[in-house]
């Protein structure tokens, strides 16, 4: 582990409100397995990606990557991002918003592409939301992750993590702080790409790209857990599944028209 004193060279005054809010709870909080640290190269434009389990787990993560020496850039969910209070400092402190779902979407491509180039690390949930998958195994993934590296010609890093979701189960309000929580990050080799960034990007191509990314996240997790993943990625369009928003509230009843 390179150790948080890398990453604070370069961090701003937002990141570094955050790391002042946000580091000494997560140590008192919480064990850390974290391995592969080593494999976030040290400097310039990186994606990194990661599974999505809880709504904790962008902290737990964002811990991860700070210790190991590059300062955290999160592609987030814009209604996160515009939350009243918190709207000026995280975008201060260089995270991106997607609005998912909307002509708006692209804005977030572009924002990561010039953040690799100017040397950021950039994390991205390839699968976009918290997992719909029963057993909490990665899904399908989309293929931002993807077209960000091969537009950029940089490395991707996948990762895997497991623990926040017993802090703050999916979709829970409460968390459960106690007893402290083990949080397990392991990082792997970056993912090979390297044929495919040969070829113009198509759709074909980056589809090949985001599976290959799926598989290393998957066999990342694979480890960690000790078990077997599904044979077959959940996909929420075959399950009827929404894409956005909490999968187990009911659907809204349509509204009565009064004659």
């Amino acid at each position: 582990m390179r150790g948080a004193t890398v990453a604070a060279r370069k961090m701003g005054w937002a990141m570094r409100v955050c790391v002042m809010l946000l580091r000494p709870p997560l140590m008192l909080l919480t064990r850390r397995d974290w391995r592969g640290g080593d494999m976030l190269p040290a400097t310039g434009g990186a994606v990194i990606v990661a599974n999505h389990i809880s709504h904790a787990d962008p902290l737990v993560y964002a811990h991860f990557v700070y210790d190991n020496g590059r300062i955290p850039r999160f592609l987030a969910k814009a209604e996160i991002l515009e939350l009243k209070g918190l709207k000026w400092l995280l975008s201060a402190a260089g995270q991106i918003p997607v609005y998912r779902e909307s002509r708006d979407a692209s804005l977030a491509f572009r924002a990561a592409v010039e953040a690799v180039q100017r040397g950021e690390c950039v994390i991205v949930y390839p699968e976009g939301t918290i997992t719909r998958d029963p057993g909490l195994w990665p899904m399908v993934g989309k293929t931002g992750a993807a077209r960000i590296a091969l537009s950029t010609d940089v490395p991707v890093i996948p990762s895997a993590q497991w623990g926040a979701q017993d802090i703050l189960a999916p979709y829970a309000k409460k968390p459960r702080l106690w007893p402290r929580k083990t949080i397990h990050v392991y990082a792997g080799d970056p993912v090979d790409l390297e044929d495919l960034r040969e070829q113009p990007i198509t759709p074909e191509v980056l589809v090949d790209a985001t599976e290959r990314i799926m598989t290393a996240v998957t066999s990342l997790l694979e480890q960690i857990r000790g078990e077997q993943p599904p044979k077959v990625r959940f996909d929420p369009r075959v399950h009827h599944v929404p894409r956005t928003g909490n999968p187990n509230r009911p659907a809204r009843r349509p509204r009565r028209r009064h004659p």
